[in-house]
């Protein structure tokens, strides 16, 4: 079987739930914006058929879904340089999901943390979408033949998952058709921790608004909630290991150093001795500097819906150029009789 390869391809997307918050800008967006400027190609979608796995308020789900769309932008994503998606307008990611149902084995399927976390023990009252929304995921990144992905650490077994399915689809038809995504997670500030505790992680499921910095937050929100945010008494550490047993301290630098694109360490050898009397204000010019332009682009553009309708439009045409002939390719090589069109 001759070897394929691929066309350099990124893809990743975000679920629109509402609330975009510092952890997906420093954990998910800046880093699309980072490999948009790559000679890749680079899609990027707003993955609203995941959202309701669990059940959405209608109108609730449309506005967080141009929302997303504003963050996305505002954060720096270039609809003419990259393909911005909205997940339900390109249906092949569904129509090759159901072909991935069927390569996918129930046991992969269970093993899931994510499903156990969330299904909980009441696992007989949860969708069956939140049971085989890993093969969508597969197939939102696989319909693309998409050969890297962008990724938080929680998202990683999804990925292995993916690379399974593809494994056996190639190995089921003797083909090598889809190719072995590879993850991609990199940056100082991975995963954002909770403001009010560092051994959490930030969400905006917390109660607490404190909690995180919103991407909808202007300058002076921010400011505050840094000045708020949970430390310790101790002086800051000049190398990284003396942050080991200090979530709070740790949290704070991380996202220092991932704001100013900086190692931890370049960023401790600069403000190690100081107190957070000192580092506080430091970090919160820092993160105004950078998320106050953010909330005032999103406000505007979701003044702007029909520009944001539009994009997405666009996006689905672009997308659709490449997932179409992949789905029909698909379909021939399992013996699907009739064309996919368009």
């Amino acid at each position: 079987m001759t070897e394929t390869t691929f066309t350099p391809r990124v893809f990743s997307g975000i679920q629109p739930s509402g609330n975009l918050h510092l952890g997906n800008y420093l954990g998910a967006l800046k880093r699309f914006v980072d490999w948009q400027d790559k000679d890749m190609e680079t899609i990027y979608c707003m993955v609203d058929l995941h959202a309701i796995t669990v059940w959405q308020d209608p109108n609730d789900l449309k506005k967080a879904t141009r929302e997303l769309c504003a963050g996305f932008i505002a954060a720096g994503l270039d609809p003419e340089k990259s393909i911005l998606i909205n997940q339900s307008q390109v249906p092949e990611h569904a129509q090759l999901a159901w072909v991935f149902n069927c390569v996918a084995r129930m046991g992969w399927m269970q093993r899931m943390t994510q499903w156990k976390d969330k299904a909980g023990k009441n696992q007989q009252n949860a969708s069956l979408g939140l049971l085989a929304y890993p093969s969508l995921m597969a197939a939102d990144i696989l319909i693309y033949h998409a050969t890297h992905v962008p990724v938080g650490e929680d998202q990683k077994q999804h990925l292995e998952l993916t690379r399974d399915i593809a494994a056996k689809f190639n190995h089921d038809y003797g083909v090598d058709y889809f190719p072995m995504t590879e993850p991609v997670i990199e940056g100082a500030a991975t995963r954002v921790m909770s403001l009010r505790d560092g051994s959490k992680k930030m969400s905006k499921s917390d109660p607490s608004d404190a909690s995180r910095i919103n991407l909808t937050d202007d300058a002076d929100t921010i400011a505050k909630k840094i000045r708020k945010a949970k430390t310790d008494p101790e002086a800051l550490p000049s190398e990284a290991k003396g942050l080991e047993e200090r979530p709070e301290a740790r949290n704070l630098v991380n996202i220092y150093a991932a704001l100013a694109e900086q190692t931890v360490d370049q960023v401790l050898a600069d403000v190690g001795g100081r107190q957070f009397s000192e580092f506080k204000p430091m970090l919160a010019d820092l993160a105004v500097s950078k998320m106050a332009p953010i909330s005032t682009e999103m406000a505007r553009l979701m003044g702007e819906q029909d520009e944001i309708d539009r994009i997405l439009s666009r996006g689905s045409e672009r997308a659709r150029e490449i997932t179409a002939p992949i789905l029909r390719k698909t379909y021939d090589i399992i013996g699907m009789v009739g064309p996919v069109s368009l």
